[in-house]
């Protein structure tokens, strides 16, 4: 068993995972915005990249699948946690030796120190994950390169190495003495410690636990000249000591396991995604593995929803409304009509931001979840026009689906909101029904919103899932979808309320 990423299996494919940028995609399924609440406090690790390369093989996602489960166990995402605070504390004792470049013993000896808790921080992470059952290939490998690496020689040694310096500089005793325009610094061999007789004396005074007004954690500010001086001093009159500081300094600049270091920031991918998603969990939303399929396109879940707009409304009173969908037999196209603002660019959003979830291999939003593993994700949203190309709405609508339709195959996930709407009624159907014979002859899986309901019952792979309004009240919307024949009545009717215009309104307007 061997480990090499908790992300990937081999190191062609971390280099990928590297390379690749936000997907054209992205922007248009608000996976952006997902995207940067996620790792807003985990800028230091560069997460980034990893939601930027979903994979393609099924294989490389139930690696991370699997790794997911076991950070769900709360006692071994603890161990996680543990092990990333130690090691940032690592970087941050790392990054105060380099302020002190003109102290060269307060630097080797911050240097020494972030080797202790480097070494501690592996030893506990190895004990952690031994006391505790583990599902995933990558964990389990990691445990066992964990022992074998605090088990080599060079490991036993840095430890032991680092101890014995600590334990030399921390028996240095000295004293400081201060005089007018002077101070010394002298050795304490001869003197005496007063503090336990003077513990000894005021302990009939104790009465109970006495307040401690320490603070944890203060950090060092730096040094004055003074200090340093003084510094410099007891380095002179403990010669022994001092001179192993930058023999061990030397020898160790690159103690630090480079494995373990990736480890460190790949693993933040699952902690990042895990701690937001345990934030909607926490409004009674759900959370599923999906099950994947690279030949079935009969796609199934439960209570989904859109994972941006969830995320926006985290810190308000708002319900996040949920859907269901499901494709069977030869149905491949959802094509999405109803009323506007009744949640069909949310459906759209959502189907696009379950797939390509999966495709990370991260829980989805949702319950039940079975879900196709795309080649590629194409979307096609509304955008404002570019002067720089010199296209009109239109053209510039036409040659963008015309790339995707070139570029797409039947492993492809298509997904368009509101194609077309900036010509006529007419143009708008001719044109439409052209790309959805395109789009059923390549056999893709697509969601297509429209406000034309002739498209919803193109042919037998099109499905009808309208947006529905209240019966009482079509002015309000319920943003939940159904799959129903398409007919525009309920919307129809609505604008005719919102303006006025119905039989009953125009009567009251017209004098009789």
């Amino acid at each position: 068993m061997t480990f090499h990423s908790v992300l990937v299996r081999t190191p062609k494919e971390s280099a990928y995972i590297e390379s690749q940028e936000a997907p054209d995609s992205f922007r248009d399924l608000n996976l952006d915005q997902v995207v940067e609440t996620i790792t807003a406090d985990w800028q230091e690790y560069r997460l980034a990249p990893f939601y930027h390369a979903p994979l393609h093989n099924l294989d490389a996602i139930a690696y991370r699948q699997e790794v997911m489960r076991d950070l769900q166990d709360g006692p071994t995402m603890q161990a996680i946690r543990a092990f990333s605070e130690a090691m940032r504390s690592m970087r941050e004792g790392l990054a105060q030796a380099e302020t002190f470049h003109y102290y060269e013993h307060t630097q080797q000896r911050c240097f020494l120190r972030a080797v202790e808790i480097y070494c501690a921080a592996v030893e506990s992470l190895f004990a952690d994950l031994s006391a505790h059952f583990l599902v995933s290939y990558a964990l389990t490998a990691l445990r066992q390169y964990l022992g074998e690496y605090i088990a080599s020689p060079a490991f036993r040694q840095l430890i032991a190495e680092a101890a014995q310096l600590t334990a030399d500089l921390a028996a240095i005793r000295y004293s400081v003495l201060l005089r007018e325009g002077s101070v010394t610094v002298r050795r304490t061999d001869t003197e005496i410690d007063y503090s336990a007789a003077v513990e000894a004396i005021f302990e009939k005074f104790r009465r109970g636990v006495a307040t401690s007004y320490w603070l944890d954690k203060q950090k060092w500010k730096g040094m004055n000249h003074v200090e340093a001086q003084i510094q410099q001093r007891v380095a002179l009159l403990f010669p022994e000591a001092f001179a192993r500081l930058p023999s061990f300094f030397a020898a160790h600049a690159e103690y630090a396991d480079r494995t373990l270091l990736r480890f460190d920031r790949e693993v933040q991918f699952y902690v990042s995604y895990l701690t937001y998603v345990q934030k909607l969990r926490g409004r009674g939303l759900a959370f599923s593995q999906p099950v994947l399929s690279q030949s079935s396109k009969e796609i199934r879940a439960s209570k989904v929803f859109d994972i941006a707009l969830a995320g926006k409304l985290l810190d308000t009173k708002t319900n996040v409304v949920t859907n269901d969908f499901f494709l069977k037999g030869h149905e491949r196209i959802f094509v999405v009509s109803g009323a506007n603002q009744g949640g069909k660019t949310t459906f759209a959003r959502t189907f696009g931001q379950m797939h390509y979830l999966a495709a990370l291999g991260c829980p989805v939003p949702g319950e039940d979840a079975h879900l196709f593993l795309f080649d590629r994700l194409f979307t096609h949203f509304e955008r404002k026009e570019d002067i720089r190309n010199l296209r009109g709405k239109l053209q510039d609508d036409l040659v963008r689906i015309h790339h995707i339709l070139d570029n797409a195959s039947p492993q492809s996930l298509i997904v368009m909101n509101e194609i077309f709407a900036s010509t006529t009624l007419l143009d708008a159907l001719y044109l439409g029904m052209k790309i959805l014979a395109k789009i059923s002859a390549l056999d893709v899986l697509a969601v297509c919103v429209t406000f034309l309901d002739e498209l919803a019952s193109f042919n037998e792979k099109t499905v009808s899932v309208v947006s529905i309004v209240d019966p009482a009240n079509p002015a309000i919307r319920t943003y939940k979808l159904e799959r129903k024949p398409a007919d525009g009545l309920a919307y129809a009717m609505a604008i005719a309320q919102k303006y006025r215009v119905t039989y009953d309104s125009l009567k009251e307007r017209i004098p009789s």
